[in-house]
């Protein structure tokens, strides 16, 4: 893998920190702040909405910028955004800041995953995407664990002036390493593909439609349940408020082995990591729901949950970029859109499920219901061409 991969994943691990920090931030927020736990958790919400939205409009309004600006463009105006985050008392202007994050980060994602799968060879991009998040999930493993403790001992803003400092050497490595001209594999590209009406037909086709909505249902399980994670741990396990940092690392640990397992697969053998691993993660997400208030059950399932995620989603991100190859700009903002379209969708979810009273146990409930709903998505989409045959056999 180009050695541009690596840098890109270090600005992403930066942005990672920030879009799963909050996990681990809540409580204490909502209490300086003065809003409800859930009411802090609609901060995720609206930096996912920013990335569904972003992500696709970035994308478009930066085609003509070089990558090396594009990339260095959003990287600063992310970090800005959390300067402002980190000076403010008013929880409008946050979420705000959160909405202007996410536009960035999305801008980032979107042009990071389209040029990662041009530098690589055709038969790579799900290796390429693997290490892209890889950033994502060493931001699970250090970046996020390390945001609680900041939290614990100095404060929600230190966790967002650590993710300023983050992105000063992130700002240096894309500078230095991304090149300003095309990619030798660019060439490879459809011709008129590069029209935005040309890829949005690409993207519309059966394939591309379908693998979309299962990384939007598989990502809202993943995000449903960790946006939550704080509470499940003291209020349903019973746990110290000690503990959260350590379960975030378990879940970070996971991600990391799950991404890292996913990009050795995913190109050659996709269906049976998808269809094996979403089995298994379903039954994950039921056990963690019906035993979570035993702490060994939630120290055990965390970290599998994690890697059973990460695998199954870096998996649908790559399989995006292939079934959008004649989309060479949207299909990396079309990932980076459903992705967030379940990181939005999860959290609200979850809040609601706790303001109707249900209590902490119950986004993972709703995980388990998401995830069961893409694997019913995805058994009729494979079950339909066999049932076609059998009828015109």
């Amino acid at each position: 893998m180009p050695l541009t991969l690596y840098l890109l994943g270090l600005a992403i691990f930066a942005m990672g920190t920030s879009e799963f920090m909050l996990s681990g931030l809540l409580t204490g927020m909502a209490r300086d702040l003065s809003v409800s736990v859930p009411a802090a958790g609609s901060l995720t919400s609206a930096f996912a909405v920013g990335m569904v939205v972003g992500a696709p409009l970035m994308a478009v309004t930066a085609r003509r910028w070089s990558r090396r600006d594009a990339l260095m463009a959003f990287l600063l105006v992310f970090l800005l955004a959390h300067a402002v985050s980190a000076l403010t008392d008013s929880f409008p202007l946050l979420l705000a800041m959160r909405v202007v994050s996410a536009l960035a980060n999305a801008g980032f994602l979107a042009v990071a995953f389209s040029a990662a799968a041009l530098m690589v060879g055709p038969q790579a991009k799900g290796r390429a995407t693997a290490v892209l998040l890889g950033g994502v999930t060493l931001a699970c493993v250090a970046g996020v664990p390390g945001g609680a403790l900041l939290g614990q001992y100095g404060g929600w803003r230190a966790a967002f002036w650590a993710i300023v400092v983050l992105c000063v050497p992130a700002l240096w490595a894309v500078w230095r390493a991304v090149p300003n001209g095309p990619t030798p594999n660019e060439a490879a590209v459809p011709a008129g593909a590069g029209t935005v009406r040309a890829e949005l037909r690409v993207l519309g086709r059966p394939r591309p439609l379908l693998v979309l909505v299962l990384c939007a249902l598989v990502n809202g399980a993943t995000f449903c349940a960790f946006t939550y994670l704080a509470p499940l741990v003291t209020e349903v396990s019973g746990l110290s408020p000690r503990w959260v940092p350590a379960v975030l690392v378990l879940f970070g640990a996971g991600s990391f082995l799950g991404v890292s397992a996913a990009g050795r697969f995913a190109d050659a053998r996709p269906l049976p990591l998808l269809i094996g691993g979403s089995v298994i993660h379903l039954a994950g997400w039921a056990l963690l729901a019906g035993g979570g208030d035993r702490p060994a059950v939630l120290l055990v399932l965390v970290p599998v949950q994690g890697a059973l995620a990460f695998a199954i989603g870096s998996t649908l991100v790559s399989q995006v970029l292939y079934a959008g190859a004649g989309a060479p700009v949207l299909a990396g903002a079309s990932a980076t859109a459903a992705f967030n379209v379940g990181a939005a969708l999860g959290p609200w979810l979850g809040g609601a499920t706790i303001t109707a009273g249900l209590g902490y146990r119950s986004p993972v409930v709703v995980s388990a219901a998401l995830l069961a709903v893409a694997v019913g998505v995805g058994a009729a989409a494979l079950l339909a061409p066999r049932a076609r045959v059998a009828r015109t056999g």
